[in-house]
């Protein structure tokens, strides 16, 4: 049988970056996709240099011509891991930027419907697995956050409904969603570029999820065995009770 082998969007940086190492050491080929070409071919040689398999590959999960020509050129697909999306912003619906919106949706929403749709015929033939990452955001909502919380409440609705539709088939849809996680870009890239914004996110608690937890249990969900579904997974620190309570230490 061909080595198993793993698709992973936004592989260049944070979660992704660390589900391709676990993966990678879990025996899987991985195919590492992002848009920045630097950061996918480093990781590749990381790995490679390691005695793994890995392939990197440019690609912009909005841009569905890429993504079909991208998944025409794989010749197996046991895992993809849609890992790609982000949070623009803090505003208000009241004046939040319809742009800023438009963009989480199409990379949290579109861009996962891209690459399912383009890998699944794949997926199916090798009973494989989907993950949708997602996040406690998709799960409940909070002030400041009406433009990240919709999409992620899409990406959401995509695994779920997609589950029901498969229902039957051989393939697994898993959600993984994380609550508080301190990775190098997701919040300063919320805020803007605002390091003292984004460090205020993390401030006084003392042990946020990181990228290589939140890998960790990406890697165990899709290591089951064919039989066993892992649904919805949620997953927060200990000091994270809901996206509202949260203890910190003075």
């Amino acid at each position: 049988m061909s080595t198993r082998t793993a698709v992973i969007t936004g592989a260049s940086s944070g979660i992704g970056a660390a589900t391709a190492r676990q993966l990678a050491a879990a025996g899987y080929r991985v195919v590492l996709t992002a848009r920045r070409e630097d950061r996918i071919n480093a990781l590749a040689e990381e790995l490679t240099a390691a005695g793994h398999q890995a392939t990197p590959h440019v690609l912009d999960v909005t841009d569905r011509t890429a993504v079909d020509t991208f998944a025409a050129g794989l010749d197996r697909v046991d895992l993809l891991v849609n890992n790609a999306g982000g949070a623009i912003g803090t505003e208000t619906v009241a004046t939040a930027d319809p742009a800023d919106w438009r963009t989480m949706y199409e990379v949290n929403v579109l861009g996962t419907l891209n690459t399912t749709q383009a890998l699944l015929p794949a997926l199916t033939a090798a009973e494989g697995t989907v993950i949708v990452l997602s996040s406690t955001a998709g799960l409940a909502t909070y002030e400041g956050g009406g433009g990240y919380v919709a999409a992620k409440h899409g990406a959401h609705v995509i695994a779920e409904t997609l589950r029901l539709e498969l229902c039957g088939q051989p393939v697994r849809v898993i959600e993984i969603a994380p609550g508080m996680v301190r990775t190098d870009e997701f919040a300063l890239t919320r805020f803007r570029g605002d390091k003292d914004k984004a460090d205020a996110v993390y401030a006084g608690v003392a042990d946020p999820l990181t990228a290589d937890d939140v890998a960790d249990t990406i890697t165990w969900a899709a290591t089951r065995p064919p039989h066993v579904n892992i649904d919805l997974l949620v997953v927060r620190p200990r000091a994270q009770a809901s996206n509202y309570k949260v203890h910190r230490k003075v």
